[in-house]
């Protein structure tokens, strides 16, 4: 385990105290002279993984301890109405690598068939490998970040997360991941039914960043080229297990205002919010802070429950991670880059689809034409939609999303929308809805009264089907 800078973590707990005790809107909005880069900047994505939108200090959260996160909200381009198009981890993450959605870029489950446990009852590990690697195809085939940014003569480095076999395969020219087993980490793996060891294809060795190291990314950080660089930073964390050490468990244990199921949950997004810390002020000794965008985002929230799994850790709530609801598809969006983008808040809704294209508008690459738009130069209208898609975790069929789509939803103003789809059934799968739903989450953000058949809101509802039908063109249901 390497070693926590628990002063450096404190030390930045209280600066940024001292920044919320004035005003939010003072040092929220405190603006920058903008100018034109003279060169292209490094690129840093800095990826959240299992958070909860609510869960940070910026957003509101007065007991979870997130400085560092927050200090750098605070010299942000902060939307707080962002959503990701999917509440699960590997179509999530996709969209942010490809700039599409699922239904477009084909990558809408974490497991392709046959499934999570027929994985596991396969016999070989030259059989499990050709099964797991047929959905490679569609990110090896595709425009993705690191692609288009390597033909502007960036290098590249992939660290955490990571679902599409070697870091190669969408892109990057160095990473972590490279889609072998990692003896002794056990959430990097999987046996199969005659004990050989495989990977679980969620990271493998891309996983130990932030929690057993940072070394790799540093030893990128350190080599001698003057090429500008792309780091894909997603850290498994505060995902479970929440296993963080005592000395984040030490923040909460004896906190009365934390209940027992989220002592774990909040100690883990204290570890995450360190390592961003690390990262950041390793590029400030690098002086490379100035010269680098930095982008953040969750891939999809997560609550907890009061079930328990074996290990301790608590589950989540069946309306946060998986699910079609606000703790499930929301998430902060966050763009720094000192000198060009002014630190602001916006609540126009945003989505996680809008961040490639954001960044490649910044460094001059305008060529790939994506669904999402500029948000760093320009601010989304007030009657801006955004979509997305939920899926079983296993697919049925490769490039057939309309055979599993489960829920299809939309935000609008106050209202979102939320289709169900239950494939001959009883009900959709998981059970989210058993029909369709209207929220008006500003006024009932737990979304609890379903508005879908009250006749005041007829016209609130037919747009809003329409647009869903019309972004989900030309897929039929």
């Amino acid at each position: 385990m390497f070693d926590i800078d628990v002063r450096r973590f404190t030390s930045n707990l209280t600066r940024v105290g001292a920044l919320f005790a004035l005003p939010t809107a003072l040092w929220f909005t405190a603006s920058i002279e903008v100018h034109a880069s003279s060169q292209l900047p490094n690129i840093v994505y800095i990826i959240a993984d299992d958070q909860t939108y609510s869960d940070f200090g910026f957003m509101g959260n007065d007991t979870v301890k997130t400085p560092n996160l927050d200090e750098l909200a605070n010299q942000s381009l902060v939307y707080t109405n962002g959503y990701v198009p999917s509440s699960v981890c590997r179509p999530s993450l996709a969209t942010m690598l490809m700039g599409t959605y699922p239904h477009q870029n084909g990558i809408y489950y974490n497991h392709s068939p046959p499934g999570w446990k027929e994985f596991g009852a396969v016999s070989s590990v030259e059989e499990y490998n050709r099964l797991r690697e047929i959905p490679f195809a569609n990110i090896k085939s595709k425009p993705t970040l690191p692609r288009t940014l390597k033909a502007l003569g960036y290098r590249s480095f992939q660290s955490g997360k990571f679902w599409e076999g070697h870091y190669s395969n969408a892109g990057f020219t160095h990473g972590m991941t490279v889609y072998e087993p990692v003896p002794g980490l056990e959430y990097a793996n999987r046996k199969l039914s005659n004990g050989d060891l495989v990977v679980q294809g969620n990271g493998d060795w891309g996983l130990k960043i932030g929690r057993l190291t940072m070394q790799p990314l540093w030893d990128f950080l350190s080599a001698e080229d003057e090429a500008p660089y792309f780091i894909w930073f997603a850290p498994f964390l505060p995902h479970l297990p929440h296993d963080a050490p005592e000395a984040f468990m030490a923040l909460y244990e004896d906190n009365v205002d934390v209940s027992e199921k989220d002592v774990r949950y909040y100690a883990s997004v204290s570890w995450f919010d360190d390592v961003v810390g690390q990262l950041l002020d390793k590029l400030e000794a690098e002086g490379e802070l100035d010269s680098t965008m930095i982008v953040f985002a969750s891939d999809n929230g997560w609550t907890a429950s009061d079930g328990r799994y074996s290990s301790g850790d608590y589950k989540q709530t069946n309306t946060s991670k998986r699910s079609p609801f606000e703790d499930g598809v929301r998430t902060p969006i966050l763009f720094r880059y000192d000198g060009v983008i002014s630190p602001d808040v916006r609540s126009e809704l945003v989505s996680t689809a809008d961040m490639m294209p954001s960044v490649l508008k910044q460094v001059g690459e305008t060529t790939v034409e994506l669904p999402g738009m500029d948000i760093i130069n320009e601010h989304p209208s007030t009657d801006r939609a955004v979509f997305g898609e939920i899926y079983p975790g296993n697919a049925s069929a490769f490039n057939a999303p309309e055979k599993d789509i489960a829920y299809r939803w939309v935000r609008q103003g106050d209202f979102k929308l939320i289709k169900i789809h239950k494939h001959d059934k009883a009900n959709p799968w998981n059970s989210y809805l058993s029909e369709d739903a209207l929220f008006n989450v500003e006024e009932d953000p737990q979304e609890k009264i379903n508005l879908f058949k009250n006749p005041e809101y007829l016209s609130t509802r037919n747009s809003l089907l329409e647009l869903l039908d019309d972004w989900w063109a030309p897929r039929e249901l």
